[in-house]
């Protein structure tokens, strides 16, 4: 009798085991479409959106149907990107975008795809390192014009705040992964719409009041000050900061496996690009159409950091809290797929270690928190990952050449090159036909655009190095 009760109580134990597995054995997915678009918000409404009435000052008016145009394109090669989460035939899924790309292109596009989406998402930590810092300057310049008048010299070194994001950074990188953030990704997107809503309001609060400023159909006007070649260089710059915002195709499969399997992660994920393309197109329209409406031709690189607005401080500096507050979680979400490539390729080289598997639970009194735990080879390794980004932003101060160059040489292979071809390859599509053609001539439309984008964001790191 004994024997037998505890035979059903093992079975028991078992049964409940394999119910806290998915399909493929790993730990149960429990990403709901909401947590997933608080995900994707989190890394694409970055302070990106706060450069786009500079953008839009470079075309003028016709520039909002370039920022619509890049919304729909990301739109529907992120729903092809969503269709190569799993295999159609075999159901296996494809955890990374590197897996997606080996899977349907082979070996050398894995490698070249991999290029890219790491460069790109290094960018970013690095992008995000000199926002979050130039961010922190604003808030000090704030409340020095505040106390001494708007004339007054407040100047401030950038570099303790990038190594204070730094030391922050390598606290928070000790979460495990992408699944174990959702509550970071949720205080990053309400911090977004936070500072996007001020600026926007700000601006839209300058011209009700009758102190906007000139605009024009076709943006900055040739003449004094600026050349033809000048204005062409800036709108291929704009362009690449409009790429920026428009692209989160690096972390889409990433975020597509936090997906609980109760329903298609496919149509789910094309639910969530629906949500957050028209959410963060929307945004960026209103507050790009403010601040240029605001600022006119003249509008800054970051309209509240470029001190467009001085008043009232409290809410410029609320707004910046709100930036900073956004690129921590903005940060990690980026990271996250570049931390746990490393940490997967050595530990399965590495099975035996203590140093790289053992997890160490804090212990605070007698109390095991066992959410939190410490492991030798992640604090090692992304603590160093910390430092050399924190290092890199120390030498790229040029806020938006940089997100015009990450732009540039992330959008067209991650959005739409990789996309367009893993989706022909799965649904075998036939060379020639009306559908092959129409595919490939946006990926060729798109080549060309993306490297307009990166002379222009080039020549631009070159003007600043002169200017500097």
């Amino acid at each position: 009798m004994m024997a037998s009760e505890l035979g059903m109580g093992s079975d028991h134990r078992v049964a409940e085991a394999v119910a806290d597995l998915d399909d493929d054995g790993r730990p149960k997915r429990v990403g709901t479409e909401w947590t997933a678009c608080a995900l994707v918000i989190t890394a694409v409404i970055g302070a990106g959106v706060l450069s786009l009435a500079w953008s839009l000052a470079q075309f003028g008016w016709i520039g909002v149907l370039a920022l619509i145009i890049f919304g729909i394109i990301t739109l529907y090669t992120s729903n092809l990107l969503a269709e190569c989460y799993r295999c159609p035939i075999t159901a296996k899924r494809n955890y990374t975008y590197m897996q997606a790309a080996k899977a349907n292109l082979g070996g050398k596009m894995y490698m070249a795809c991999g290029l890219a989406q790491y460069s790109l998402l290094i960018g970013l930590t690095i992008g995000y390192t000199i926002t979050a810092a130039i961010s922190m300057v604003a808030i000090h310049k704030s409340n020095c014009f505040h106390k001494k008048g708007h004339e007054a010299s407040c100047e401030v070194s950038h570099i303790p705040y990038m190594i204070g994001m730094g030391v922050f950074e390598i606290v928070v990188s000790q979460i495990p992964d992408i699944g174990e953030m959702w509550w970071l990704s949720v205080m990053a997107t309400i911090t977004s719409f936070g500072y996007a809503s001020i600026g926007a309001a700000l601006a839209f609060s300058a011209v009700i009041s009758g102190h906007g400023k000139r605009t024009s159909l076709t943006g900055v006007e040739i003449g004094p000050g600026i050349t033809a070649a000048q204005k062409i260089w800036r709108m291929f710059r704009a362009i690449g900061d409009m790429m920026l915002c428009s692209s989160y195709s690096a972390i889409l499969i990433e975020i597509q496996d936090t997906l609980k399997s109760s329903a298609s992660e496919i149509q789910v994920m094309k639910k969530v690009n629906m949500i957050s393309v028209s959410t963060t197109t929307l945004f960026y329209l209103i507050c790009a159409c403010f601040g240029y409406a605001a600022f006119g031709n003249n509008a800054h690189g970051n309209m509240l950091t470029g001190f467009g607005f001085y008043e009232p401080f409290w809410l410029i500096d609320l707004a910046n809290i709100f930036i900073v507050m956004h690129l921590v979680g903005a940060y990690q979400v980026v990271a996250q797929p570049v931390f746990g490539a490393v940490e997967s390729e050595v530990k399965r080289r590495c099975l035996r270690s203590q140093f790289v598997n053992a997890e160490y639970p804090i212990r605070i009194g007698k109390r095991n928190f066992n959410l939190i735990s410490i492991n030798l080879w992640r604090l090692t390794w992304r603590s160093i990952f910390v430092v050399v980004v924190t290092l890199l932003a120390m030498a790229l101060p040029y806020f938006n050449e940089v997100l015009a160059l990450l732009g540039a040489i992330s959008y067209w292979p991650l959005t739409v090159y990789f996309p367009v071809n893993m989706y022909i390859v799965q649904k075998k599509i036939d060379r020639w036909t009306s559908r092959w053609v129409g595919l490939q001539s946006l990926n060729f439309v798109c080549l060309l655009v993306a490297l307009a984008a990166a002379c222009g964001s080039m020549e631009g790191f070159a003007e600043a190095l002169r200017s500097s």
